[in-house]
């Protein structure tokens, strides 16, 4: 899986706002604080804004502010407003892809591939973010001798 700007950008964003005491943040500062581009981060700000993740208000005092508790917000909800399906081959969903022949048992494959990282990403919140708590399972393999090779048992 490649986690692309636009996702990475937006969860920062969020992780920052949620440190940032609820009130009204505007994306320059969020963007500073981040070392985010600024006009990359607004379109991102919007996008989240229209998938209800994020409030805003304009003006002298505007900016933005979490939807909801940072509790409640999955970094998988985050990766899903701004790039859509966690997972994907070729742009299909990994439950519509069907093969033939020899390639057959690829389908499921790509089904658990899915699955794991919807456990992880749905895990986590961005409140454990905040907090540094992750969730025991996520500690566990991060932690793990082989995590770093992407050869974990």
């Amino acid at each position: 899986m490649q986690i692309s700007a636009r996702a990475d950008y937006a969860i920062r964003a969020l992780i920052e706002l949620a440190t940032c005491g609820g009130g009204p943040v505007t994306g320059e500062v969020l963007a500073a604080a981040q070392h985010i581009p600024p006009k990359f981060l607004e379109g991102i700000l919007t996008g989240l804004r229209q998938r209800e993740l994020l409030q805003s208000r304009r003006g002298a005092e505007g900016g933005y502010w979490l939807a909801r508790p940072d509790h409640e917000i999955s970094v998988a909800d985050v990766i899903r407003a701004t790039d859509g399906a966690l997972a994907s081959v070729r742009g299909t969903p990994p439950e519509e892809v069907a093969y033939q022949g020899a390639a057959q048992g690829l389908a499921p494959v790509w089904l658990a591939l899915s699955s794991n990282l919807a456990a992880v990403l749905d895990a986590v919140t961005i409140g454990d973010l905040v907090t540094g708590d992750l969730p025991d399972a996520v500690t566990r393999r991060a932690a793990h001798p082989e995590a770093r090779t992407s050869k974990i048992p």
